[in-house]
């Protein structure tokens, strides 16, 4: 069978029930195959699924959490076969699901922020995150030599480059952009094979962001954002990865009652 195109979206939400009706129109609007979601903030028999059954959506693979924290989701066209998902999270929080869809492993990640202080000794939250981009480079590894598409998608809570922030030099010592997370996020993409897709179609010195703070008067005129939402493919997605399709859904980012994050897609042939 020839391959199909199969796209996938990422978008890290900041409570799905509240933003529903964004994600049926953005879902109506762009006719992504996959959606994954993170920082869904409901419990797993909370989630919205009739929003997404009306427009034909009828397959969710969801991992909430009590108390209105983390929580990931996969929601798709196409039948989900659930697959057993890296033990990442050593706090044993709703971050991390993995489903094959149509011969396709995706693994949803939403990675801890880390907290404001970049010390692991003075911030739990901070070793956290650090332990689990450990984790993510010992237990992806398998994935270098997969022989099926493996597709790592999510909130990594990291902006890697130089240029996926608004000034690299003001935000080395701000958490998210500090050498010890962009090292540790570098190392766990290479031990798993992964290749980062936005790089891979955007030259390293074009500026790139997913997320804008709520804290600014006014996100798009500021535009001080940072490239925290990623899709990586290893060798074999990448043999079907349709760079062109890349796309920051920045429109989203704006209008009623919007995530500070915005949807990021790609296209892939499986």
């Amino acid at each position: 069978m020839p391959a199909q195109p199969l796209k996938i979206t990422t978008w890290n939400i900041n409570s799905v029930r509240l933003r529903a009706p964004n994600v049926q129109a953005f879902l109506k609007e762009e006719s992504s195959d996959v959606l994954c979601l993170q920082e869904i903030k409901c419990q797993t028999d909370q989630f919205p699924q009739k929003s997404f059954r009306e427009i034909g959506y009828d397959h969710f693979q969801i991992f909430g959490q009590s108390g209105g924290h983390h929580g990931v989701a996969i929601v798709s066209r196409h039948p989900i076969e659930p697959v057993e998902a890296h033990p990442l999270c050593r706090e044993g929080h709703a971050r991390v699901q993995t489903a094959s869809i149509k011969g396709a492993l995706i693994h949803n990640i939403y990675l801890p922020a880390g907290g404001d202080e970049p010390d692991p000794v003075k911030n739990d939250k901070f070793a956290h995150k650090l332990d689990f981009l450990e984790c993510m480079a010992r237990d992806f590894a398998s994935s270098a030599q997969a022989s099926e598409p493996h597709i790592l998608v999510g909130d990594l809570n990291v902006a890697p480059h130089e240029n996926d922030v608004w000034s690299h030099k003001q935000l080395l010592k701000i958490v998210s952009h500090t050498p010890v997370e962009t090292e540790a996020l570098d190392k766990a993409r290479k031990a798993g094979g992964f290749t980062d897709i936005a790089r891979a179609r955007h030259a390293d010195d074009q500026k790139l962001y997913t997320w804008w703070s709520y804290r600014a008067k006014d996100w798009a005129a500021s535009n001080r954002g940072r490239r925290l939402d990623h899709i990586w493919g290893n060798d074999a997605a990448m043999a079907g990865a349709d760079l062109k399709t890349y796309s920051i859904h920045l429109g989203w980012r704006g209008g009623w009652k919007p995530s500070d994050h915005a949807p990021v897609s790609t296209t892939f042939h499986v």
